[in-house]
């Protein structure tokens, strides 16, 4: 049977994390389709058929699919489930809303957050914030899976699917669409940045975010910070890197002025390299980090601002 997996995308571009999943979808045996649900997704489609490793992209384009809920899309992916034995998502906040709804309608267990696919029924997810690797293995006919995408390259775009209309129309009626409000950065976002340096506790105050922003300007970086300097209030929450926040995995990772809570290093310690900056030399971050500094942040990070 196929595999099918659920695009990521904004209706104009497929998103990076879609070309993750797809990798991880070779690691199975058979076709694999990508599902475009979306309103004037056009430029998304052309996108998807691009992927290397997609066989066929089925388009599902109407006003009901526009925004991604949850309700509507689940169904969308239950009436053309017959044909595939996995169905697999990023697992991204569209996927974790989506796919428990998908696997509940199909009455399967869901899979969620794999690292690594040692069989057609066997995958590795991670537990307790990272520090265990389980190995699951399923038994129902359709395995519903949602991917840590940071855990797999991703797919090139030299590809050439078969492009394939459906004309599938699932509105249940059971939610609508209000609004949505976007942060707006200049920097790369997070989840996809090549260079990320967050900040933590040791900050003190949102202010002193300012000394990484030049860094994060010198660098082409994205700023993400600890769930202790979102809690207090220093930066909004969608700066937060960890097992409640975004989970990243750039060439480069600084922590300034983070302790290394073991939910913080769920969310950051598959980066290729680690920096820490820290006065405390026992902080947890050091254990993970490729390079240490031991110092006040306040005057390392101005020194290393000056150099670059």
């Amino acid at each position: 049977m196929s595999i099918l997996v659920i695009a990521e995308h904004d209706n104009e571009e497929i998103k990076a994390s879609t070309n993750n999943v797809v990798t991880a979808a070779t690691n199975l045996e058979g076709d694999i389709h990508v599902l475009v649900a979306g309103s004037n997704c056009s430029g998304a489609k052309d996108q998807a058929a691009k992927i290397s490793g997609v066989a066929k992209v089925l388009v599902a384009d109407s006003p009901e699919y526009e925004h991604c809920l949850a309700e509507n899309i689940a169904d969308l992916i239950v009436a053309i489930s017959a044909d595939y034995s996995h169905i697999l998502s990023p697992a991204t906040t569209n996927g974790k809303n989506y796919m428990p709804r998908v696997s509940a309608l199909l009455d399967v267990a869901q899979i969620s957050d794999i690292t690594a696919i040692e069989s057609s029924d066997t995958f590795e997810r991670p537990i307790y914030a990272g520090n265990c690797i389980a190995t699951v293995q399923n038994s129902d006919t359709k395995k519903v899976i949602t991917v840590r995408t940071t855990a797999f390259d991703a797919a090139q775009n030299d590809g050439s699917a078969e492009v394939v209309d459906l004309q599938e129309s699932h509105n249940l009626g059971i939610s609508e669409f209000i609004k949505e409000e976007i942060a707006e950065s200049d920097r790369p976002e997070l989840t996809s940045a090549d260079v990320i340096i967050s900040g933590g506790r040791g900050m003190q105050n949102g202010d002193n975010f300012k000394i990484l922003e030049s860094v994060a300007d010198k660098l082409g970086a994205a700023i993400g910070a600890s769930r202790a300097a979102v809690d207090s209030g220093f930066v909004p929450n969608d700066y937060q890197v960890g097992q409640t926040g975004k989970i990243v995995a750039p060439n480069l990772y600084i922590a300034v002025g983070i302790s290394g809570a073991i939910q913080h290093l769920a969310g950051m310690k598959d980066s290729k390299v680690i920096v820490a900056i820290n006065k405390d030399e026992d902080a947890p971050i050091f254990q993970v980090a490729d390079y240490g500094l031991v110092a006040d942040l306040f005057t390392a990070v101005p020194e290393l601002d000056a150099k670059l």
